[in-house]
């Protein structure tokens, strides 16, 4: 009986201490107006960061047939790379728009963070589809790796063959081809590199 009393009144004073002793350790107005100003400045810089990053990418390349767009803090480059009915080999035609994205990145955007999505046709099974978009993840991040890209900053994912990304919905073989592709996604632009104070104008690159 007198255990259970002790549990019993322990609890709320326990609770109280924790109350009272919280209540030594506030935090001023003045502190959180700072914290929260400091919050929205770097928010702020990182939207501006990603504003930069994407003008740069649509000027270098609007050569490309590829689809720039920015949205929740992520820029994403549509249809980077297309693959082979069951390949996961990178493409020579696919190289040089992979080449002038590591070179944005590695240049200008050096902490940038790059997910590289894999996807496939919906021939085959799910399971198999979900590997084969994985591997060709992996072929890209592996090829901008070796291009100058952080192999840190690089990861890889697959979405198979969801039904919701397919670009011809339904369609596989050679019908298919806009289906079996890589996105690049960057989710976080990071600081722009120290000597890059200007984006280059129409592209052009520099080094």
């Amino acid at each position: 009986m007198v255990n259970s009393t002790l549990r019993w009144t322990a609890g709320p004073l326990m609770v109280a201490a924790i109350a009272l002793g919280g209540c030594t350790h506030y935090v001023k107005q003045a502190d959180f107006d700072s914290a929260i100003a400091e919050l929205r400045a770097n928010d702020q810089k990182q939207q501006q960061q990603l504003d930069s990053l994407t003008q740069e990418m649509q000027q270098r390349f609007a050569k490309y047939d590829a689809q720039i767009q920015q949205m929740a803090g992520r820029v994403r480059l549509d249809t980077a790379a297309h693959f082979a009915f069951n390949d996961a080999t990178v493409r020579d035609q696919d190289k040089p728009l992979l080449d002038d994205f590591a070179k944005v990145i590695s240049q200008h955007y050096p902490d940038a963070v790059v997910t590289v999505e894999g996807f496939a046709d919906p021939a085959g099974s799910p399971g198999y589809n979900r590997r084969l978009g994985e591997r060709r993840a992996k072929a890209v991040r592996d090829y901008l790796a070796q291009n100058g890209v952080s192999a840190d900053h690089l990861r890889a994912v697959s979405y198979g063959e969801a039904s919701n990304r397919q670009v011809e919905r339904g369609k596989s073989r050679e019908a298919g081809e806009p289906n079996r592709r890589v996105t690049l996604v960057v989710d976080f632009a990071g600081q722009a590199a120290a000597n890059d104070s200007t984006t280059p104008p129409n592209g052009a690159t520099t080094g």
